[in-house]
Protein backbone atom coordinates (compact mmCIF):
# COMPACT_ATOMS: atom_id res chain seq x y z
CA UNK A 1 0.00 0.00 0.00
CA UNK A 2 2.54 2.09 1.09
CA UNK A 3 4.39 1.61 -2.56
CA UNK A 4 1.34 2.49 -4.28
CA UNK A 5 0.72 5.62 -2.25
CA UNK A 6 4.20 6.60 -3.56
CA UNK A 7 4.45 5.60 -7.07
CA UNK A 8 0.66 7.94 -7.00
CA UNK A 9 2.67 10.66 -5.80
CA UNK A 10 5.35 10.47 -8.13
CA UNK A 11 2.79 10.48 -10.91
CA UNK A 12 1.34 13.20 -9.87
CA UNK A 13 4.30 15.33 -9.10
CA UNK A 14 5.56 14.00 -12.70
CA UNK A 15 2.27 15.46 -14.65
CA UNK A 16 2.36 18.96 -12.62
CA UNK A 17 6.14 19.29 -13.57
CA UNK A 18 5.02 18.59 -17.77
CA UNK A 19 2.16 20.92 -16.79
CA UNK A 20 4.69 23.75 -15.65
CA UNK A 21 7.20 22.83 -18.79
CA UNK A 22 4.67 23.58 -20.70
CA UNK A 23 3.06 26.61 -19.25
CA UNK A 24 6.39 27.98 -19.14
CA UNK A 25 6.87 27.43 -23.03
CA UNK A 26 3.76 29.41 -23.74
CA UNK A 27 4.83 32.37 -21.72
CA UNK A 28 7.61 32.32 -23.64
CA UNK A 29 6.62 32.31 -26.83
CA UNK A 30 4.49 35.16 -26.58
CA UNK A 31 6.70 37.16 -23.77
CA UNK A 32 10.11 36.73 -24.87
CA UNK A 33 9.61 35.54 -28.59
CA UNK A 34 7.00 36.79 -30.25
CA UNK A 35 6.02 33.20 -32.06
CA UNK A 36 3.07 30.70 -31.74
CA UNK A 37 3.11 28.07 -29.02
CA UNK A 38 2.31 24.51 -30.21
CA UNK A 39 1.48 21.05 -27.68
CA UNK A 40 2.46 18.23 -29.84
CA UNK A 41 1.17 16.23 -27.79
CA UNK A 42 -2.63 17.29 -29.08
CA UNK A 43 -0.90 18.11 -32.79
CA UNK A 44 -0.81 15.37 -35.52
CA UNK A 45 2.65 14.95 -36.39
CA UNK A 46 3.11 13.93 -40.18
CA UNK A 47 5.39 11.61 -41.33
CA UNK A 48 6.22 13.58 -44.07
CA UNK A 49 7.22 16.73 -42.53
CA UNK A 50 9.68 14.55 -40.29
CA UNK A 51 11.75 13.69 -43.59
CA UNK A 52 13.42 17.05 -43.35
CA UNK A 53 15.49 16.21 -40.79
CA UNK A 54 17.34 13.11 -39.90
CA UNK A 55 16.16 12.25 -35.92
CA UNK A 56 19.87 12.29 -35.04
CA UNK A 57 20.50 15.81 -36.22
CA UNK A 58 17.04 16.57 -34.91
CA UNK A 59 17.64 15.71 -31.35
CA UNK A 60 20.84 17.33 -31.57
CA UNK A 61 19.60 21.04 -32.48
CA UNK A 62 16.29 20.02 -30.53
CA UNK A 63 13.75 20.87 -33.08
CA UNK A 64 11.00 18.76 -34.84
CA UNK A 65 8.95 19.59 -37.96
CA UNK A 66 5.41 18.34 -37.81
CA UNK A 67 3.75 19.78 -40.81
CA UNK A 68 3.88 20.61 -44.31
CA UNK A 69 1.60 22.21 -46.39
CA UNK A 70 2.94 22.96 -49.75
CA UNK A 71 5.87 24.79 -49.25
CA UNK A 72 4.97 25.97 -45.70
CA UNK A 73 7.03 24.03 -43.28
CA UNK A 74 5.84 23.93 -39.23
CA UNK A 75 8.45 23.07 -37.31
CA UNK A 76 8.62 23.15 -33.54
CA UNK A 77 11.85 24.54 -31.74
CA UNK A 78 12.95 24.39 -27.94
CA UNK A 79 15.76 27.90 -28.04
CA UNK A 80 14.57 30.33 -30.92
CA UNK A 81 17.85 32.11 -29.51
CA UNK A 82 19.73 28.79 -30.71
CA UNK A 83 22.67 29.46 -33.24
CA UNK A 84 22.16 26.00 -34.36
CA UNK A 85 18.37 26.34 -34.56
CA UNK A 86 18.39 29.56 -36.49
CA UNK A 87 20.82 28.12 -39.19
CA UNK A 88 19.05 25.28 -40.13
CA UNK A 89 15.79 27.39 -40.43
CA UNK A 90 17.45 29.99 -42.81
CA UNK A 91 18.95 26.85 -44.73
CA UNK A 92 14.76 25.39 -45.23
CA UNK A 93 14.16 29.09 -45.90
CA UNK A 94 17.41 28.81 -49.12
CA UNK A 95 15.91 25.66 -50.25
CA UNK A 96 12.06 27.41 -50.72
CA UNK A 97 10.14 26.43 -47.41
CA UNK A 98 7.87 29.19 -46.02
CA UNK A 99 9.07 28.14 -42.13
CA UNK A 100 6.96 29.15 -39.47
CA UNK A 101 8.47 27.81 -36.25
CA UNK A 102 6.52 27.24 -32.98
CA UNK A 103 8.40 27.32 -29.27
CA UNK A 104 7.68 23.94 -27.72
CA UNK A 105 8.27 22.02 -24.40
CA UNK A 106 11.09 19.21 -24.42
CA UNK A 107 8.83 16.80 -23.58
CA UNK A 108 6.91 17.93 -27.09
CA UNK A 109 10.07 17.29 -29.03
CA UNK A 110 10.75 14.20 -27.65
CA UNK A 111 6.99 12.96 -28.69
CA UNK A 112 7.89 14.04 -32.56
CA UNK A 113 11.14 12.22 -32.39
CA UNK A 114 9.37 9.08 -31.04
CA UNK A 115 7.78 9.15 -34.36
CA UNK A 116 11.05 8.38 -36.39
CA UNK A 117 10.66 4.26 -35.87
CA UNK A 118 7.71 4.79 -38.08
CA UNK A 119 9.77 6.86 -40.95
CA UNK A 120 12.03 3.80 -40.82
CA UNK A 121 9.53 1.63 -41.32
CA UNK A 122 7.95 4.09 -43.97
CA UNK A 123 11.41 3.97 -46.08
CA UNK A 124 11.32 0.27 -45.59
CA UNK A 125 8.05 0.29 -47.44
CA UNK A 126 9.24 2.35 -50.50
CA UNK A 127 12.23 -0.21 -50.83
CA UNK A 128 9.42 -2.84 -51.26
CA UNK A 129 7.79 -1.26 -54.04
CA UNK A 130 4.75 0.33 -51.94
CA UNK A 131 5.35 4.10 -52.99
CA UNK A 132 2.82 6.01 -54.93
CA UNK A 133 4.50 6.78 -57.97
CA UNK A 134 3.28 10.13 -59.99
CA UNK A 135 3.94 8.66 -63.33
CA UNK A 136 1.76 5.91 -63.21
CA UNK A 137 -0.80 8.07 -62.18
CA UNK A 138 -0.57 10.13 -64.53
CA UNK A 139 -0.68 7.01 -66.73
CA UNK A 140 -4.09 5.54 -65.49
CA UNK A 141 -5.64 8.92 -65.02
CA UNK A 142 -5.14 8.85 -69.01
CA UNK A 143 -6.37 5.71 -69.19
CA UNK A 144 -9.31 5.77 -67.08
CA UNK A 145 -12.34 8.11 -68.22
CA UNK A 146 -15.21 6.22 -66.17
CA UNK A 147 -15.84 4.00 -63.05
CA UNK A 148 -16.12 0.94 -65.30
CA UNK A 149 -12.55 1.52 -66.12
CA UNK A 150 -11.58 2.13 -62.80
CA UNK A 151 -13.51 -1.16 -61.58
CA UNK A 152 -11.97 -3.28 -64.60
CA UNK A 153 -8.11 -2.30 -64.01
CA UNK A 154 -8.59 -3.02 -60.01
CA UNK A 155 -9.89 -6.38 -60.70
CA UNK A 156 -7.42 -7.29 -62.77
CA UNK A 157 -4.68 -6.25 -60.67
CA UNK A 158 -6.35 -7.97 -58.06
CA UNK A 159 -6.15 -10.95 -60.03
CA UNK A 160 -2.63 -10.78 -60.29
CA UNK A 161 -1.32 -11.53 -56.57
CA UNK A 162 1.37 -9.16 -57.42
CA UNK A 163 3.70 -8.75 -54.85
CA UNK A 164 2.86 -4.87 -55.54
CA UNK A 165 -0.83 -5.19 -56.03
CA UNK A 166 -1.82 -3.32 -53.16
CA UNK A 167 0.67 -0.22 -53.94
CA UNK A 168 -0.94 -0.50 -57.46
CA UNK A 169 -4.39 -0.73 -56.20
CA UNK A 170 -4.67 2.19 -54.06
CA UNK A 171 -2.63 4.10 -57.06
CA UNK A 172 -5.73 2.77 -59.56
CA UNK A 173 -7.99 4.26 -56.77
CA UNK A 174 -6.51 7.40 -56.50
CA UNK A 175 -6.07 8.07 -60.30
CA UNK A 176 -9.77 7.63 -60.91
CA UNK A 177 -11.14 9.58 -58.31
CA UNK A 178 -8.95 12.64 -59.69
CA UNK A 179 -9.40 11.68 -63.54
CA UNK A 180 -13.41 12.02 -62.89
CA UNK A 181 -13.18 14.62 -60.65
CA UNK A 182 -14.41 13.08 -57.62
CA UNK A 183 -14.57 14.59 -54.52
CA UNK A 184 -14.04 12.00 -51.93
CA UNK A 185 -13.28 8.20 -51.76
CA UNK A 186 -14.59 6.16 -49.20
CA UNK A 187 -13.42 2.91 -48.15
CA UNK A 188 -15.66 0.92 -46.20
CA UNK A 189 -15.67 -2.45 -44.26
CA UNK A 190 -18.12 -4.77 -44.33
CA UNK A 191 -18.77 -8.32 -43.44
CA UNK A 192 -17.61 -10.14 -45.92
CA UNK A 193 -16.41 -7.67 -48.41
CA UNK A 194 -15.59 -4.09 -48.29
CA UNK A 195 -17.12 -1.51 -50.55
CA UNK A 196 -14.97 1.22 -52.34
CA UNK A 197 -17.18 4.47 -53.24
CA UNK A 198 -16.43 8.02 -54.93
CA UNK A 199 -18.01 10.73 -54.53
CA UNK A 200 -19.05 12.28 -57.70
CA UNK A 201 -20.82 15.29 -58.02
CA UNK A 202 -22.11 14.99 -54.41
CA UNK A 203 -23.45 11.45 -54.90
CA UNK A 204 -21.67 8.15 -53.38
CA UNK A 205 -21.34 5.33 -56.16
CA UNK A 206 -20.02 2.13 -55.69
CA UNK A 207 -17.05 1.26 -57.92
CA UNK A 208 -15.63 -1.78 -56.53
CA UNK A 209 -15.54 -4.40 -54.32
CA UNK A 210 -12.56 -5.95 -51.93
CA UNK A 211 -11.94 -9.05 -49.97
CA UNK A 212 -10.79 -9.03 -46.37
CA UNK A 213 -7.70 -9.83 -47.20
CA UNK A 214 -7.35 -7.04 -49.63
CA UNK A 215 -8.70 -4.47 -47.18
CA UNK A 216 -6.44 -5.14 -44.10
CA UNK A 217 -3.68 -4.34 -46.88
CA UNK A 218 -5.04 -1.18 -48.61
CA UNK A 219 -5.99 -0.02 -44.55
CA UNK A 220 -1.92 -0.26 -43.66
CA UNK A 221 -0.90 1.46 -47.04
CA UNK A 222 -3.08 4.18 -46.37
CA UNK A 223 -2.49 4.46 -42.76
CA UNK A 224 1.25 4.34 -43.52
CA UNK A 225 1.60 7.00 -46.47
CA UNK A 226 -0.81 9.31 -44.33
CA UNK A 227 0.81 9.63 -41.50
CA UNK A 228 -1.60 7.36 -39.41
CA UNK A 229 -0.52 4.63 -36.37
CA UNK A 230 -1.06 1.10 -37.83
CA UNK A 231 -0.97 -0.07 -34.13
CA UNK A 232 -4.49 2.04 -33.47
CA UNK A 233 -7.34 0.87 -34.49
CA UNK A 234 -10.17 1.63 -32.02
CA UNK A 235 -9.81 5.30 -32.47
CA UNK A 236 -10.45 7.83 -34.62
CA UNK A 237 -7.71 9.19 -36.03
CA UNK A 238 -6.50 12.48 -39.18
CA UNK A 239 -3.99 12.66 -41.48
CA UNK A 240 -2.83 13.80 -45.07
CA UNK A 241 -0.37 13.06 -47.52
CA UNK A 242 0.52 14.88 -50.79
CA UNK A 243 0.24 13.21 -54.71
CA UNK A 244 2.63 15.98 -57.41
CA UNK A 245 0.97 15.45 -60.72
CA UNK A 246 2.53 17.84 -63.70
CA UNK A 247 4.17 20.02 -60.98
CA UNK A 248 0.72 20.55 -59.54
CA UNK A 249 0.47 19.12 -55.73
CA UNK A 250 -3.15 17.61 -55.07
CA UNK A 251 -3.39 16.81 -50.72
CA UNK A 252 -5.39 13.66 -49.88
CA UNK A 253 -7.01 14.24 -46.28
CA UNK A 254 -7.38 11.48 -44.60
CA UNK A 255 -9.57 10.44 -41.95
CA UNK A 256 -10.34 6.70 -39.94
CA UNK A 257 -13.33 5.91 -37.65
CA UNK A 258 -13.43 2.59 -36.04
CA UNK A 259 -16.31 0.22 -36.96
CA UNK A 260 -18.32 -3.51 -36.47
CA UNK A 261 -16.05 -4.95 -38.89
CA UNK A 262 -12.83 -2.75 -39.55
CA UNK A 263 -11.97 1.30 -39.72
CA UNK A 264 -14.11 3.35 -42.08
CA UNK A 265 -11.10 5.28 -44.19
CA UNK A 266 -12.59 8.14 -46.38
CA UNK A 267 -9.57 10.42 -48.16
CA UNK A 268 -10.99 14.07 -49.21
CA UNK A 269 -9.39 14.97 -52.43
CA UNK A 270 -8.63 18.77 -52.51
CA UNK A 271 -7.47 19.85 -55.90
CA UNK A 272 -6.72 23.16 -56.24
CA UNK A 273 -8.55 23.05 -59.77
CA UNK A 274 -11.40 22.24 -58.31
CA UNK A 275 -11.86 25.82 -56.62
CA UNK A 276 -10.43 27.52 -59.53
CA UNK A 277 -14.09 28.77 -60.46
CA UNK A 278 -14.73 32.47 -61.67
CA UNK A 279 -17.26 33.85 -59.56
CA UNK A 280 -19.22 34.74 -62.80
CA UNK A 281 -19.52 31.21 -63.63
CA UNK A 282 -20.86 30.08 -60.60
CA UNK A 283 -24.47 30.30 -61.92
CA UNK A 284 -25.38 33.85 -59.60
CA UNK A 285 -27.88 35.51 -61.74
CA UNK A 286 -26.86 38.93 -63.56
CA UNK A 287 -28.41 41.41 -61.11
CA UNK A 288 -27.39 39.61 -57.86
CA UNK A 289 -23.93 39.20 -59.35
CA UNK A 290 -23.43 43.12 -59.83
CA UNK A 291 -24.97 43.88 -56.36
CA UNK A 292 -22.63 40.82 -55.27
CA UNK A 293 -19.53 42.48 -57.17
CA UNK A 294 -19.70 46.02 -55.39
CA UNK A 295 -20.47 44.67 -52.06
CA UNK A 296 -16.97 42.70 -51.76
CA UNK A 297 -15.05 45.42 -53.62
CA UNK A 298 -16.13 48.12 -50.48
CA UNK A 299 -13.41 48.78 -47.75
CA UNK A 300 -15.60 47.82 -44.96
CA UNK A 301 -18.75 45.34 -44.24
CA UNK A 302 -19.99 41.57 -43.22
CA UNK A 303 -20.75 39.53 -45.71
CA UNK A 304 -22.34 35.86 -44.39
CA UNK A 305 -23.12 33.40 -46.32
CA UNK A 306 -25.51 30.25 -45.52
CA UNK A 307 -26.09 27.08 -46.13
CA UNK A 308 -26.09 23.51 -45.27
CA UNK A 309 -22.58 21.41 -44.98
CA UNK A 310 -20.84 20.43 -48.59
CA UNK A 311 -23.00 23.47 -50.22
CA UNK A 312 -20.02 25.06 -51.74
CA UNK A 313 -19.78 28.05 -49.13
CA UNK A 314 -15.99 27.61 -48.85
CA UNK A 315 -15.74 27.68 -52.88
CA UNK A 316 -17.78 30.68 -52.81
CA UNK A 317 -15.60 32.40 -50.09
CA UNK A 318 -12.30 31.51 -52.21
CA UNK A 319 -14.23 33.38 -55.42
CA UNK A 320 -14.83 36.11 -53.14
CA UNK A 321 -11.21 36.51 -51.98
CA UNK A 322 -9.36 35.65 -55.44
CA UNK A 323 -11.53 38.23 -56.93
CA UNK A 324 -10.09 41.26 -54.91
CA UNK A 325 -7.12 40.02 -54.13
CA UNK A 326 -4.24 42.76 -54.84
CA UNK A 327 -0.96 43.02 -53.63
CA UNK A 328 -2.03 46.43 -52.10
CA UNK A 329 -3.78 44.35 -49.51
CA UNK A 330 -3.58 42.03 -46.48
CA UNK A 331 -5.68 39.09 -46.26
CA UNK A 332 -6.32 36.63 -43.39
CA UNK A 333 -7.87 33.52 -43.26
CA UNK A 334 -9.18 31.31 -40.12
CA UNK A 335 -10.67 28.16 -41.68
CA UNK A 336 -11.16 24.79 -39.94
CA UNK A 337 -8.88 23.52 -41.96
CA UNK A 338 -7.07 25.18 -44.41
CA UNK A 339 -7.82 22.59 -47.41
CA UNK A 340 -6.53 25.05 -50.30
CA UNK A 341 -3.41 27.10 -50.55
CA UNK A 342 -4.16 30.80 -52.12
CA UNK A 343 -0.84 32.71 -53.09
CA UNK A 344 -0.49 35.66 -51.15
CA UNK A 345 -3.19 35.27 -48.69
CA UNK A 346 -1.95 34.36 -45.34
CA UNK A 347 -4.67 31.39 -44.27
CA UNK A 348 -3.93 30.26 -40.78
CA UNK A 349 -5.92 27.34 -39.13
CA UNK A 350 -8.13 26.59 -36.00
CA UNK A 351 -6.12 23.89 -33.93
CA UNK A 352 -6.91 22.85 -29.82
CA UNK A 353 -6.59 25.86 -27.86
CA UNK A 354 -6.97 28.11 -31.53
CA UNK A 355 -10.56 28.33 -32.11
CA UNK A 356 -12.00 30.93 -35.04
CA UNK A 357 -12.42 33.46 -31.88
CA UNK A 358 -8.78 32.97 -30.92
CA UNK A 359 -8.00 32.73 -34.75
CA UNK A 360 -10.12 35.98 -35.34
CA UNK A 361 -8.90 38.11 -32.42
CA UNK A 362 -5.23 37.61 -33.50
CA UNK A 363 -5.88 38.46 -36.97
CA UNK A 364 -7.40 41.95 -35.91
CA UNK A 365 -3.46 42.38 -34.65
CA UNK A 366 -2.17 41.45 -38.04
CA UNK A 367 -3.22 45.11 -39.78
CA UNK A 368 -5.90 43.08 -42.47
CA UNK A 369 -7.98 44.90 -44.72
CA UNK A 370 -9.85 41.63 -45.56
CA UNK A 371 -10.32 38.62 -42.36
CA UNK A 372 -12.45 35.24 -43.78
CA UNK A 373 -13.78 33.28 -40.46
CA UNK A 374 -14.51 30.02 -41.54
CA UNK A 375 -17.90 29.93 -39.23
CA UNK A 376 -19.11 31.92 -37.15
CA UNK A 377 -20.37 29.78 -34.20
CA UNK A 378 -20.82 32.14 -31.13
CA UNK A 379 -21.84 35.22 -29.42
CA UNK A 380 -17.92 36.49 -28.74
CA UNK A 381 -17.25 36.07 -32.33
CA UNK A 382 -20.56 37.22 -33.65
CA UNK A 383 -19.52 40.19 -31.47
CA UNK A 384 -16.13 40.43 -32.77
CA UNK A 385 -16.99 40.26 -36.51
CA UNK A 386 -19.50 42.38 -36.67
CA UNK A 387 -16.80 44.82 -34.65
CA UNK A 388 -14.42 43.97 -37.06
CA UNK A 389 -16.88 45.28 -40.23
CA UNK A 390 -17.10 48.48 -38.51
CA UNK A 391 -13.98 49.58 -37.76
CA UNK A 392 -12.59 49.30 -41.38
CA UNK A 393 -12.54 45.60 -42.11
CA UNK A 394 -14.31 43.73 -44.98
CA UNK A 395 -15.31 40.48 -43.19
CA UNK A 396 -16.59 37.11 -45.22
CA UNK A 397 -17.89 34.26 -42.51
CA UNK A 398 -20.65 31.38 -42.75
CA UNK A 399 -23.57 31.24 -40.22
CA UNK A 400 -25.90 27.75 -40.27
CA UNK A 401 -29.52 29.29 -40.85
CA UNK A 402 -31.84 28.13 -43.85
CA UNK A 403 -31.98 30.70 -46.06
CA UNK A 404 -30.55 34.22 -46.64
CA UNK A 405 -33.66 35.79 -44.13
CA UNK A 406 -32.52 33.29 -41.38
CA UNK A 407 -29.14 35.51 -40.99
CA UNK A 408 -30.41 38.72 -39.27
CA UNK A 409 -32.81 36.86 -36.13
CA UNK A 410 -29.69 34.28 -35.69
CA UNK A 411 -27.00 37.24 -35.09
CA UNK A 412 -29.69 38.89 -33.23
CA UNK A 413 -30.28 35.55 -30.85
CA UNK A 414 -26.15 35.66 -30.33
CA UNK A 415 -26.62 38.98 -28.89
CA UNK A 416 -25.35 41.19 -31.39
CA UNK A 417 -26.65 44.18 -30.96
CA UNK A 418 -29.50 45.23 -33.89
CA UNK A 419 -28.21 48.80 -33.79
CA UNK A 420 -24.88 47.17 -34.36
CA UNK A 421 -26.18 45.33 -36.90
CA UNK A 422 -27.60 48.16 -39.03
CA UNK A 423 -24.43 49.59 -40.21
CA UNK A 424 -22.27 46.03 -40.34
CA UNK A 425 -24.04 43.80 -42.48
CA UNK A 426 -23.76 44.47 -45.75
CA UNK A 427 -25.07 41.62 -47.87
CA UNK A 428 -26.93 37.86 -46.48
CA UNK A 429 -26.21 35.12 -49.52
CA UNK A 430 -27.71 31.35 -49.15
CA UNK A 431 -26.86 28.86 -51.61
CA UNK A 432 -27.26 25.33 -52.62
CA UNK A 433 -25.90 22.75 -55.07
CA UNK A 434 -27.21 20.62 -58.03
CA UNK A 435 -25.98 18.73 -60.73
CA UNK A 436 -26.06 19.77 -63.71
CA UNK A 437 -27.72 17.97 -67.07
CA UNK A 438 -25.20 16.28 -68.98
CA UNK A 439 -25.67 18.12 -72.51
CA UNK A 440 -24.77 14.68 -74.63
CA UNK A 441 -27.54 12.86 -73.25
CA UNK A 442 -29.93 15.41 -71.84
CA UNK A 443 -33.77 15.19 -73.46
CA UNK A 444 -37.24 16.85 -73.16
CA UNK A 445 -39.97 14.95 -70.93
CA UNK A 446 -43.14 15.17 -70.46
CA UNK A 447 -44.63 17.67 -68.62
CA UNK A 448 -47.27 16.56 -65.28
CA UNK A 449 -50.21 19.25 -64.60
CA UNK A 450 -49.46 19.42 -61.44
CA UNK A 451 -45.55 20.50 -61.99
CA UNK A 452 -46.53 22.96 -64.70
CA UNK A 453 -48.80 24.26 -61.99
CA UNK A 454 -46.34 24.27 -58.87
CA UNK A 455 -43.64 26.16 -61.61
CA UNK A 456 -46.06 29.02 -63.20
CA UNK A 457 -46.79 29.62 -59.48
CA UNK A 458 -43.22 30.51 -58.62
CA UNK A 459 -42.86 31.85 -61.94
CA UNK A 460 -45.94 35.04 -61.18
CA UNK A 461 -44.85 35.11 -57.88
CA UNK A 462 -41.11 36.72 -59.43
CA UNK A 463 -43.20 38.58 -62.35
CA UNK A 464 -45.10 40.12 -59.93
CA UNK A 465 -42.40 41.63 -57.81
CA UNK A 466 -40.85 42.85 -61.16
CA UNK A 467 -37.73 40.34 -61.03
CA UNK A 468 -35.87 40.01 -64.15
CA UNK A 469 -36.89 36.99 -66.31
CA UNK A 470 -36.43 38.56 -69.37
CA UNK A 471 -32.36 37.79 -69.06
CA UNK A 472 -32.72 33.90 -69.45
CA UNK A 473 -35.67 34.96 -72.45
CA UNK A 474 -38.16 33.83 -69.88
CA UNK A 475 -41.80 35.16 -68.96
CA UNK A 476 -44.31 34.73 -66.97
CA UNK A 477 -46.39 32.93 -69.79
CA UNK A 478 -43.69 30.83 -71.10
CA UNK A 479 -43.80 27.48 -72.21
CA UNK A 480 -43.08 25.14 -69.01
CA UNK A 481 -39.80 22.67 -71.34
CA UNK A 482 -38.53 20.28 -68.23
CA UNK A 483 -35.93 18.12 -69.32
CA UNK A 484 -34.04 14.44 -67.86
CA UNK A 485 -31.40 12.85 -68.96
CA UNK A 486 -30.90 8.69 -69.03
CA UNK A 487 -26.74 8.38 -68.45
CA UNK A 488 -24.13 7.78 -71.25
CA UNK A 489 -20.34 6.88 -71.31
CA UNK A 490 -19.67 10.85 -70.96
CA UNK A 491 -21.59 11.15 -67.55
CA UNK A 492 -20.43 8.08 -66.08
CA UNK A 493 -24.39 6.82 -66.70
CA UNK A 494 -25.49 9.16 -63.91
CA UNK A 495 -27.49 11.91 -66.34
CA UNK A 496 -25.57 14.51 -65.03
CA UNK A 497 -21.98 16.40 -65.10
CA UNK A 498 -20.76 18.88 -62.90
CA UNK A 499 -22.80 21.24 -60.37
CA UNK A 500 -23.89 24.93 -60.22
CA UNK A 501 -24.99 27.13 -57.37
CA UNK A 502 -28.35 28.11 -56.69
CA UNK A 503 -28.65 31.13 -54.82
CA UNK A 504 -30.39 33.96 -52.93
CA UNK A 505 -29.12 36.90 -51.33
CA UNK A 506 -30.62 39.70 -48.71
CA UNK A 507 -28.66 43.54 -49.04
CA UNK A 508 -28.68 45.53 -46.23
CA UNK A 509 -30.38 48.45 -48.06
CA UNK A 510 -32.54 51.20 -46.30
CA UNK A 511 -36.13 49.45 -46.16
CA UNK A 512 -34.28 46.27 -44.28
CA UNK A 513 -32.39 48.79 -41.76
CA UNK A 514 -35.46 50.21 -40.95
CA UNK A 515 -37.14 46.83 -39.59
CA UNK A 516 -33.79 45.20 -38.06
CA UNK A 517 -34.17 46.95 -34.97
CA UNK A 518 -38.01 45.70 -34.46
CA UNK A 519 -36.45 41.96 -34.01
CA UNK A 520 -38.38 40.84 -37.66
CA UNK A 521 -39.20 37.46 -38.37
CA UNK A 522 -37.85 35.33 -41.23
CA UNK A 523 -41.26 36.27 -42.97
CA UNK A 524 -40.98 40.20 -42.40
CA UNK A 525 -37.32 39.60 -43.72
CA UNK A 526 -38.75 37.64 -46.85
CA UNK A 527 -41.67 40.07 -47.72
CA UNK A 528 -39.33 43.39 -47.59
CA UNK A 529 -36.94 41.67 -49.04
CA UNK A 530 -38.99 40.86 -52.42
CA UNK A 531 -38.86 44.56 -53.18
CA UNK A 532 -35.10 44.00 -53.68
CA UNK A 533 -35.22 42.32 -57.39
CA UNK A 534 -32.81 39.62 -56.45
CA UNK A 535 -34.20 36.06 -56.99
CA UNK A 536 -34.96 33.77 -54.11
CA UNK A 537 -33.79 30.44 -53.78
CA UNK A 538 -37.21 29.09 -55.49
CA UNK A 539 -37.09 31.05 -58.11
CA UNK A 540 -33.46 30.41 -59.05
CA UNK A 541 -34.01 27.07 -58.70
CA UNK A 542 -37.00 27.41 -61.38
CA UNK A 543 -35.01 29.61 -63.49
CA UNK A 544 -32.18 26.96 -63.88
CA UNK A 545 -34.57 23.99 -64.45
CA UNK A 546 -36.61 26.07 -67.32
CA UNK A 547 -33.28 26.54 -69.01
CA UNK A 548 -32.25 23.48 -69.26
CA UNK A 549 -29.39 23.11 -67.09
CA UNK A 550 -30.70 21.05 -64.16
CA UNK A 551 -33.37 19.14 -63.48
CA UNK A 552 -37.13 19.88 -61.08
CA UNK A 553 -35.88 16.89 -58.98
CA UNK A 554 -32.55 17.85 -58.82
CA UNK A 555 -33.66 20.91 -57.23
CA UNK A 556 -36.87 19.39 -55.34
CA UNK A 557 -33.62 17.91 -53.43
CA UNK A 558 -32.25 20.88 -52.19
CA UNK A 559 -34.96 23.68 -52.21
CA UNK A 560 -38.53 23.22 -50.94
CA UNK A 561 -40.55 24.57 -54.31
CA UNK A 562 -43.73 24.52 -52.51
CA UNK A 563 -43.07 26.84 -49.49
CA UNK A 564 -44.96 30.16 -49.15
Amino acid sequence: MPQDFDDKIDRQINEFKAQEEEALASVLASSRYNIPYVDLSATTIQNEALRLIDEAEARRIKVAPFKIFGKEAHIAILSPGDDDTRAYLEDLSRKGYIVISYMASHASLERAWGRYKEISFAQESRRGGLDVSAETLIELKDRIKSMDDVQKIAEEITASHDIHSTSRLLEVILAGAISLQCSDVHVEAEEKRTRIRFRLDGVLRDVLFLEPKAYHLLNSRIKLIAGLKLTITTRAQDGRFSIFINSEEISMRTSTVPGEYGESIVMRILDPKSIQVDLANMGIEPKLFQIIDAEIKKPNGLILITGPTGSGKTTTLYAFLKKIYTPEIKMITIEDPVEYHLTGITQTQTEPGYTFLDGLRAALRQDPDVIMVGEIRDAETAGIAVESALTGHIVFSTLHTNNAAGVIPRLIDLQVNPKILVSALSLSIAQRLVRKLCKVCKVERPVAPEEEALLRKILKGAGDAGKNLAAYNLTVDAPIKLYTAPGCPKCNNTGFKGRMGIFEAILTDEEIEKIIPTNPSEREIKRVANKQGIFNMQEDGVVKILSGITSLEEVQSVVDLTEE
